[in-house]
Parts: C-alpha cells; structure tokens; sequence
C-alpha cells in the first residue's frame, strides 16, 4: 500500500497495473477504454450484476471502476459441475445482454486476436483468473479485450480455463466431459452449435500461441515477454491436446 495515496496494488494483471482505492479499482485509460465504458453501462442497465460498473476517470486519466470483493483463483479444480453450470448462465446472460449493444461509432476495441466471427461485443478472456468469486454471485473482470467476435469464440475460450482443456490437468476423460457438458449445458448450447464449439476449440487455443509467437519474434509486450516466461509452450501443449481430444469431445456433447 502507498501510505500516501491509500492505494493498495492488486496483484495479478499480465499487462497493465491495477490498483484498488477504497470501494474503487483504477487502471491505465487507453484508446479501447470508452468502448469498454459503453459495454459496462449496457450491461449495468440490461440488469446484468456478472460485470463491474464504470464509474468514469479520476484526476490521473485512470478508468475507474467498482471494486467486487470475493476471491479469484486461476485453478479451476474445486468448481463443481454445478458451480460450472452457473458460469455457463453467466456467460450466456452476458451474450444476451450484448445482442441489443450498439457500439459507439468512434469505438477503438483492443483485440489483438481476429475472431472466427464478429457477431457480437464480447470479453476475449472469460477464464478463471478474471472471474471474481463474490457473495452470491460470479463477476467476471479485465475487460479491456473486449470488442467484436462471437459467442462460440467467447465460450471456447472459456472452455479451455474452466473445464479445464489443457492436458495437464489431474482429470480423466470422464471428469473432462462432465465438466465441459456442465459448462455447455448451463450455457443453453444446442444442436449444430455444440459441433461447432468443438471444432473451435483448437483454433481458438491455437491463436493464443500464435499471438504470443509473432510478440516473441516481433518483441511486442507483453506478449513478448509471456511468451519468455513459458506460456507460449503451455498455449501450444493445450491447442495439440483439443485437437487430440477433439473427435472424443464433439460425441460426447452431441449426443
């Protein structure tokens, strides 16, 4: 804590310092941050309570939103199947919510990754780490990805972190399937969707380590320094284990 100011340095963030200032949390503004203001009033107004709400600029230029206390755990292994059917409401409420979103004409999205689709305003980096287990509630945080893509994009990333798909977890194959069909089934998936969702989900594993590679080559940061720090292997080990498991997976969630 800076004794000074109050402010008190959460821990966690891969890309830009977070700080929490009594019932506030206040990050760096960019380019992207009224666009990612506009998505947080929509939801706020459509009754959506999985988000922070936007409560505009302190006098540094920094985004300040409302602080939701809870804890956040990057481990998704003591999520019951039940607990992982309720973020799969949560996530679809969230894509329901943005059907009826018009975005700001001059909005500048951060999203480093192009998506298969872009349907809709989605978050890019639904996972356990940004998903804040509050008194009764799920909240999910780190919105500044947010921009256009699609709900079965959204939802493969949210396959990979909560399930999770990566081939290194203690699950077996039967935990695996239970696991993700909580999570589809929670999220209301059906028909040539849950096909659909499968096969997205190596390409969407795989573009993070391609984002990751071309920052290792190019020396953009973070992505550089990630990529340094092990994740692009660990990105790379989970994109050859879905397309191993991907013929398995698409039976067991189609029929």
């Amino acid at each position: 804590m800076d004794g000074d100011t109050g402010e008190h340095f959460l821990e966690g963030g891969n890309v830009s310092a977070v700080v929490r200032v009594g019932g506030t949390v206040r990050r760096q503004a960019g380019p992207w941050s009224s666009g990612v203001d506009a998505v947080l009033l929509h939801l706020e107004r459509a009754g959506f309570d999985g988000a922070p709400r936007a409560l505009g600029y302190d006098q540094l230029g920094r985004q300040v939103l409302s602080y939701v206390e809870g804890t956040v755990d990057a481990s998704p292994s003591d999520l019951s199947t039940s607990q992982l059917a309720a973020m799969g409401r949560l996530v679809r409420d969230f894509h329901d919510a943005m059907e009826s979103f018009v975005p700001p004409v001059d909005a500048a999205w951060q999203v480093p990754i192009p998506p298969d689709r872009r349907d809709l305003v989605c978050h890019h980096d639904i996972a356990p780490w940004n998903l804040v287990r509050a008194p009764g509630r799920l909240v999910l945080i780190d919105w500044d990805g947010a921009g256009p893509g699609s709900r079965l994009w959204d939802l493969a990333y949210a396959v990979h972190g909560f399930v999770p798909l990566s081939g290194v977890s203690p699950l077996d194959e039967g935990q695996e399937v239970a696991r993700l069909l909580a999570l589809v089934d929670g999220y209301g998936l059906e028909g040539q969707d849950r096909t659909r969702l499968v096969e997205l989900l190596a390409p969407r594993t795989g573009s993070m380590y391609e984002l990751l590679q071309r920052g290792h080559e190019t020396g953009e940061q973070p992505w550089s320094r990630l990529y340094s720090e092990g994740h692009g292997d660990y990105w790379y080990a989970s994109a050859r284990y879905a397309e191993r498991r991907c013929a398995a997976l698409a039976r067991a969630i189609v029929s």
